[in-house]
């Protein structure tokens, strides 16, 4: 940031009394103007034993599977961000269960929140930022061509729940590569 949004004078980077981190701080109004992480809500959506993935249409990673998920919006809660990223990517109308997995990625200011998520139906497709979409069984899913670590995590976890029975909360904190 270069100008203040309150007055539109230039912006000094400083630690702001009483603070600890360096800011993007107004000299003509006081504004400070704090920086906090993305938070990226998405889903598991399942139909009978099968998941719901999408190949990606635009970058990062254009061309890889993975799950319905997006930046969430104002105005929403992360399970309601959940849904529609599934219906917009996916264009399948799902309902959002519990928590899955939680995915902290600090090099890039994100925080990943996964839902399990069951769909109203099998019908699916590809969404304006999707090549296409599918159900997978487990044994078919292109683990190789997933697009994100944070993706990978939640279903690993996803069907280890499974397998055990007896689902939970997994948390993972994620650095670069």
């Amino acid at each position: 940031m270069n100008f203040c949004s309150q007055c539109g004078a230039p912006l000094t980077r400083r630690v702001p009394p009483g603070d600890t981190h360096p800011r993007d701080v107004c000299d003509h109004c006081g504004t400070i103007h704090y920086e906090n992480p993305k938070v990226v809500v998405g889903c598991l959506p399942l139909w009978e034993n099968q998941l719901l993935l999408c190949r990606r249409g635009i970058e990062p990673r254009v061309g890889f599977w993975t799950l319905p998920a997006g930046f969430m919006e104002n105005d929403e809660t992360t399970a309601q961000g959940a849904a529609r990223e599934t219906l917009e990517e996916a264009c399948a109308q799902v309902e959002i269960g519990a928590l899955q997995a939680l995915v902290n990625i600090p090099h890039i200011n994100q925080v990943h929140l996964f839902y399990r998520g069951q769909l109203q139906s099998a019908a699916h497709g590809a969404g304006e930022e999707s090549l296409e979409t599918a159900l997978f069984q487990e044994t078919d899913i292109p683990w190789d061509d997933l697009a994100f670590r944070s993706v990978r995590f939640a279903m690993e976890c996803y069907y280890a729940d499974l397998r055990r029975g007896t689902f939970q909360v997994h948390t993972l904190d994620l650095g670069p590569l």
